[in-house]
């Protein structure tokens, strides 16, 4: 390979993939490995797990027909309304359950007007998301159940300053009594009592289970966001990651052996999850099961089996977390609950170790600027001043080479037809000028983890969702809104709409002001570098940055403002070195060519 072939971009992909491909083959798969032996080891026999205390119960089908309108569904049964500054929804009397949460804080679009997101709503309904809590036990007659209506016995609503409380008794003896308490964000606490007024012991267990009922066609698709089941369980709580498709395809997997962790269900922005105790043993498993045209993703947790004499009563605490995974909230919650890996809810990556300090750093600059993308650029500046000495070195290499260009291609005529001359005149010549044409590779393979760290962090975390920027720009999450098929919206008609090509005008091609930005900034980055030797490798090299930004137009705007400054910052210290090498670049010859001015440098 020519040393004039090691051009940015190429290293960049070529690098990158072979770092992932090499992590997955060498890192991952042997973890998952690993993972699945244990998960072996720890699964109790089945023959133990049927039917017994430390069994949850089993998924059956919908206890509501699907396709139940939301509405009907909360009119199906009496409900607890639940009321703080971060969640508004209620809890249904059949069941105890969990099922109706909308997030006040957060709108399903940009628009102030647009509706609340939803996170929980009631079985029955499409794609139903809840929480269902309480007791399992082997013949053990009178179980509250899904079909269980609850009696409010205090409070008329759950708010943080106002608990609820809910009783039922059945008729085998049992008393049951549940206490529910919420903070101004996310946290909801259950604590369950059981008094045994029966004259015989009984024996159960308590346990808690997330189930989402079908899954909406725009979730689980994006490849870098985990999406599925999520929770941190075994003896060292290591972190439990499972993608939807798997979850479907495995069935979930055995039970694992937990003292303390937690399960739940994430999206990209959202969690459900389920925390009990942390000194508690437990036993935490990811199930799905398929009812008809239904399938039923379960995460749930089921903890040691309490014996109940005559007389006495057991106590149970669980806490659900249903809310926005934002990161200091998290960490709160870690740090106050002792969870472990409550923040490894969001999506860190296999850079975990970049990621986090690099969010923080963002974190610290928003709260100083008070505005996301001015912080994506002061980030971009501290990246690039970290990396400046490294780029540097590449970018004066990279002069070097450009300026000795003429020499090289002379070289390359004068000795076509002797290959080993031509390589030997090469060698002297980059030794006589004191160019190093591998002196750029070194620097973009130690950026590479930082780019994909900072792309990571930019894409999982909450803090950029419909963060405004400046002018047109109100969702830094978002794709860019302007396109150059009604002139940035000058025209007055959306490209959706027109007949046939709509679908690609407003898809592939969609092309706004930073795709357009980040296009010419990639091609002046791109030209001031050396031209390959070969023709046919100058074309591909010169397409190339137009391919990138229809590549990356569909990506969130955030990143394009980062990937664009960051092109700015690059042409910026080409441009001062090239001056100073006294080597011609694009910029001087756009200039020349406005104001007709002679070519001089220096």
């Amino acid at each position: 390979m020519q040393p004039e072939t090691n051009r940015n971009t190429i290293i960049f992909v070529v690098c990158a993939a072979v770092m992932f491909l090499a992590y997955q083959f060498f890192v991952l798969d042997p973890a998952a490995k690993r993972r699945q032996a244990e998960l072996a080891r720890q699964a109790p026999p089945a023959a133990a797990t049927a039917g017994a205390p430390g069994s949850a119960p089993s998924l059956g089908a919908p206890q509501v027909p699907a396709a139940v309108t939301r509405q009907a569904a909360i009119e199906a049964s009496p409900r607890v309304p639940i009321v703080t500054p971060s969640l508004r929804g209620s809890l249904s009397l059949k069941g105890g359950r969990i099922d109706d949460l909308y997030l006040v804080r957060y709108r399903q679009a940009v628009d102030p007007k647009s509706p609340p997101v939803e996170l929980l709503r009631p079985e029955g309904t499409k794609f139903a998301w809840f929480a269902e809590i309480g007791w399992t036990g082997a013949n053990v007659p009178g179980l509250p159940g899904p079909n269980t209506v609850w009696r409010l016995i205090q409070g008329s609503q759950l708010t943080p300053t106002q608990p609820v409380t809910l009783a039922y008794t059945n008729d085998q003896g049992l008393m049951f009594t549940r206490r529910l308490e919420v903070d101004d964000k996310f946290m909801i606490t259950v604590t369950d009592i059981v008094a045994n007024v029966s004259d015989r012991p009984i024996t159960l267990a308590p346990y808690g289970s997330i189930q989402r009922q079908g899954v909406p066609a725009d979730v689980g698709q994006n490849g870098i966001v985990h999406e599925g089941a999520i929770g941190a369980l075994g003896e060292k709580a290591e972190l439990r990651l499972v993608k939807y498709k798997k979850w479907s395809k495995d069935g979930g997997g055995p039970a694992i052996a937990s003292t303390g962790g937690w399960v739940g269900i994430t999206d990209k922005y959202w969690l459900a999850a389920l925390i009990p105790d942390q000194k508690e043993r437990i036993q935490g498993q990811f199930r799905s099961t398929k009812t008809g045209p239904v399938e039923i993703f379960d995460a749930n947790f089921v903890g040691h089996a309490i014996a109940i004499g005559p007389g006495a009563q057991a106590h149970h605490a669980t806490r659900l977390f249903a809310g926005a995974k934002t990161v200091p909230v998290l960490r709160s919650y870690e740090q106050q609950l002792g969870v472990p890996r409550f923040d490894d809810a969001v999506d860190w990556g296999m850079f975990w170790f970049l990621t986090r300090p690099i969010f923080s750093f963002l974190e610290w600059i928003f709260g100083h600027l008070g505005n996301f993308g001015l912080a994506i650029l002061a980030l971009t500046v501290v990246v690039r001043l970290i990396f400046f000495p490294l780029a540097q070195k590449q970018y004066e290499s990279l002069t070097k080479m450009k300026k000795v260009q003429p020499q090289i291609e002379e070289l390359r005529k004068r000795y076509k037809d002797d290959q080993q001359k031509q390589q030997q005149e090469l060698l002297a010549l980059y030794q006589r000028e004191k160019v190093n044409p591998i002196a750029g590779c070194l620097p973009l393979l130690l950026q590479i983890p930082v780019f994909y760290a900072l792309y990571k962090v930019l894409t999982v975390t909450i803090e950029m969702r419909h963060a405004p920027f400046m002018g047109w720009i109100h969702d830094l999450s978002a794709r860019d809104p302007t396109t150059i098929w009604n002139l940035f919206g000058l025209i007055p008609y959306n490209p959706a709409s027109v007949p046939l090509a709509g679908g690609l005008l407003d898809g592939a091609l969609h092309l706004g002001v930073l795709p357009l930005l980040y296009g010419v900034t990639m091609w002046l980055t791109t030209s001031m570098s050396p031209p390959a030797p070969d023709p046919i490798q100058q074309k591909i090299f010169s397409f190339m940055p137009w391919i990138f930004m229809f590549i990356m137009a569909p990506f969130a705007i955030g990143l394009l403002i980062y990937w664009t400054w960051s092109n700015v910052i690059t042409v910026l210290q080409q441009y001062v070195i090239m001056r100073r090498f006294k080597v011609d670049n694009p910029i001087d010859q756009i200039i020349r060519r406005i104001t007709g001015k002679p070519k001089e440098i220096g």
